[in-house]
């Protein structure tokens, strides 16, 4: 699966980077028919503690997988939304076998 990740303007550090490839790949052992997968990182320019969004958008035969987190970090937020993913594949799954 290819993983593309964007930050929004600022640089996201190496680290950060190789966390969210990381987190965003083990999603292709609950599906392998996953396709590619696009991670946006930004910084909203509210003075909220949690001003880190994380959006994931994984790409399937027929179908686009969405999740949206905000948190006050951005492995937190790609966490969550992660986690969301996964939910989300859980049931995509289960429609595709008619359970």
């Amino acid at each position: 699966m290819k993983v593309k990740v964007q930050s929004i303007h600022f640089d996201a550090d190496r680290k950060l980077l190789q966390f969210v490839e990381e987190k965003v790949d083990k999603l292709a052992q609950f599906y392998e028919a996953i396709i590619e997968s696009e991670v946006f990182l930004r910084i909203d320019k509210s003075d909220v503690k949690g001003n880190k969004i994380a959006e994931i958008r994984i790409a399937t035969p027929g179908k686009t997988l969405f999740a949206k987190e905000q948190c006050k970090t951005f492995e937190e937020a790609t966490d969550n939304a992660v986690e969301a993913l996964r939910k989300q594949i859980t049931k995509h799954k289960e429609k595709q076998r008619g359970d």
